[in-house]
């Protein structure tokens, strides 16, 4: 009996030994991570608080609360409705083609094509020049008496005034994928080479053609890719205000009228209840298009991981 309590009494003074030897190396990590956790709640979570108050206030001042008054305002609001028509336009038309032609340009890439180094370098320099130096191209291309305008004249065409017209949103949109295209297609590239290489030589050998292989083996596999690009791209396309105002200032054509005009202007006026309110009411529809592709790509990759 006193050998029997002699070693349960070892038993536990390891243990607590080794608990305090344990707690004090747990401690440790979360010393060198407070710095960061320090910023990310002073900087990111505290702001976001913030904003959900001012959408729920009369205004700074007086902090009244007025619950969904600020939203359903701000819903009415037709310079709010013209950005978000806008803005939806330019993601529907910008981040699918962004989308489709870089794997289209990603699989070019991987068939060995000759100059491959040099078609990557074309589509990648773009990543190297500074914004306001590709506005300015722009500019000299698509003004009313730019480079374009000049090309349709000689050939007996009326002039355009692009940036001014129902045309401003394309020209912005070409603008959005010249400058992502070549990321988007490093990505896809990437995607692609680490396909397994077995599955396409069964495939082939059972006779399954080019576009067969594409649905059923490639476009599989890409769906992870497929996701992260199309995200990043819907996020570049919420971003596009600083080449908008670099080509046409705070107040453009009605076309060009985007989501970040209405924030800066709304910014530059104080109205902080609208700002607040505007911004909730996007990220919950980033939120929403998100978790949608995230649904839809996991019901795909699961299908996937059945098969496999």
């Amino acid at each position: 009996m006193r050998k029997r309590d002699k070693i349960i009494k070892d038993i536990k003074s390891t243990a607590r030994t080794a608990g305090k030897r344990l707690s004090a190396d747990n401690i440790f990590p979360y010393v060198c991570l407070m710095p960061s956790l320090v910023g990310v709640l002073a900087f990111f979570l505290a702001p976001f608080v913030v904003i959900i108050f001012y959408s729920l206030v009369d205004n700074p001042i007086n902090q009244e609360f007025v619950f969904l008054d600020n939203y359903i305002s701000i819903v009415k609001n037709s310079a709010f409705l013209r950005a978000s028509g806008n803005t939806l336009l330019f993601s529907l038309t910008a981040v699918p083609l962004a989308v489709v032609l870089s794997l289209f340009l990603a699989m070019l890439l991987d068939y060995k094509l000759p100059l491959v180094s040099t078609f990557r370098t074309f589509f990648l320099s773009p990543l190297m020049v500074p914004i306001a130096s590709v506005v300015l191209i722009w500019q000299v291309v698509f003004h009313l008496n730019g480079t374009l305008n000049q090309v349709i004249e000689h050939f007996g065409g009326t002039s355009i005034d692009w940036l001014k017209s129902d045309y401003g949103l394309f020209v912005v949109a070409i603008l959005f994928l010249w400058k992502n295209l070549g990321y988007n297609m490093v990505l896809f590239l990437a995607a692609l080479q680490s396909i397994p290489k077995d599955l396409l030589e069964v495939a082939t050998l059972e006779g399954a053609g080019s576009v067969y292989k594409f649905f059923a083996i490639k476009l599989r596999y890409l769906s992870p890719s497929i996701l992260f690009v199309g995200i990043m791209s819907l996020i570049s396309s919420f971003k596009v205000f600083r080449e908008t105002y670099l080509l046409t200032g705070d107040y453009p054509y009605s076309r060009l009228y985007l989501l970040q005009h209405f924030m800066n202007n709304t910014f530059r006026s104080l109205d902080y209840q609208k700002l607040s309110s505007a911004a909730i009411l996007m990220g919950i529809v980033m939120v929403i298009i998100i978790g949608t592709l995230f649904f839809i790509e996991n019901r795909f990759g699961g299908e996937l991981e059945e098969d496999s």
